[in-house]
């Protein structure tokens, strides 16, 4: 059990040392709460960068500040990177949708009012949990009969994993990025060499056929 402590004690140290050392709490899935304005025509949408593996769960709710009573329905639908629709539901006023990741890149959710119809804009509430904020505690709680300071150490657990996953995530994404720069830069030194040795080339037979023409010409 002191062994157990000790463990857990040095992963809280570790889980907040990284997180003062990204100095950004994006790096950590967290909870994102936002309050949207779905206008009277057009689609207004979230999309959040998420890697694989990783769970979502969120939670929406339409409603019209003038005519709370009358708030129309609304259409909703979340789709993959790869555009694999997640959810779709239409006609509604308050849902849930919640997946695991497949695929890692921007993950869009849209919303619009149902047939344009309504001449006033809705208010949504969108509360949208990635990660480590998605996961149900109680229930970990309840199965592993934890509570208290234990409780959370397992949280802080939960969060520096998830911190060293989005580093690698990170990581990863950079490396991709680096090697498409630079397969790009090379392409464009063989194409700068190319055109170069084009314009050279063409130099070289205009000045010939100049010189032949002239020498045709009995000008030289």
């Amino acid at each position: 059990m002191a062994v157990n402590s000790i463990l857990r004690a040095r992963v809280v140290v570790l889980a907040l040392i990284l997180v003062v050392l990204t100095g950004n709490q994006n790096m950590v899935p967290v909870a994102e709460a936002v309050w949207l304005t779905i206008p009277t025509s057009g689609t207004k949408c979230v999309t959040e960068d998420i890697q694989n593996n990783v769970v979502v769960l969120a939670d929406y709710y339409v409603i019209d500040e003038t005519e709370p009573h009358k708030t129309p329905g609304v259409s909703v639908r979340v789709t993959s990177p790869f555009g694999n629709n997640l959810h779709h539901k239409e006609n509604v006023t308050l849902g849930q949708f919640a997946f695991t990741t497949t695929e890692s890149g921007n993950y869009v959710a849209c919303f619009w009012i149902d047939g344009n119809q309504h001449d006033r804009s809705l208010t949504m509430s969108l509360d949208w949990k990635i990660g480590i904020a998605a996961k149900d505690w109680e229930s970990v709680a309840k199965k592993d009969k934890i509570e208290g300071v234990e409780l959370h150490l397992t949280r802080l657990e939960g969060m520096a994993q998830a911190v060293h996953e989005k580093i690698n995530f990170l990581k990863k994404r950079e490396q991709e990025m680096r090697e498409v720069s630079e397969k790009t830069n090379a392409r464009v030194a063989w194409f700068s060499i190319m055109s170069l040795g084009v314009c050279i080339a063409v130099s070289v037979l205009q000045a010939w056929y100049l010189k032949r023409y002239f020498q045709k010409k009995k000008l030289i």
